[in-house]
């Protein structure tokens, strides 16, 4: 069970990525109209965001990368998993949340896509920071 949900989280992440980019280059080029469509779009990449959490927090319970014994913080594999993915994906995940929702309540579609822009890119950025890379030497990251 672990191996398949961590191919699956891993493989995810490749679909997660493109939707952002994906919302993120809409919420540029859209500007004067929100149709269904960009609400789509922006959902979506949102709902792929939660999936992605909910694969992850199973994975944080059973994991071997995630351990607290004493001096995990000194280890940066312990570290990374248990601390800096975790946090940095929640906090991804918060931006972009609340960036559908309050692009949502505006009125105006420029205003709209404006939001969009800035919580899901800073989101975006977040993301891309927390994911363990294989280029990240000592966390022994793969690219799928």
């Amino acid at each position: 069970m672990y191996s398949a949900l961590s191919h699956a989280h891993s493989g995810l992440r490749w679909v997660v990525l493109f939707l952002l980019v994906f919302a993120i280059f809409n919420a540029f080029t859209r500007k004067t109209v929100y149709e269904k469509k960009d609400k789509m779009i922006y959902l979506f990449s949102m709902v792929f965001l939660h999936i992605q959490l909910l694969i992850g927090l199973v994975l944080y319970f059973i994991s071997d990368k995630v351990s607290f014994a004493s001096g995990w913080m000194k280890e940066p594999l312990y570290r990374f998993y248990g601390m800096e993915h975790f946090l940095g994906m929640v906090i991804a995940i918060v931006l972009v949340t609340i960036g559908r929702k309050k692009a949502e309540k505006a009125s105006e579609p420029v205003k709209k896509h404006k939001i969009i822009r800035v919580y899901y890119v800073i989101g975006l950025i977040i993301v891309l920071a927390s994911i363990p890379w294989p280029f990240r030497e000592a966390l022994v990251g793969k690219w799928f």
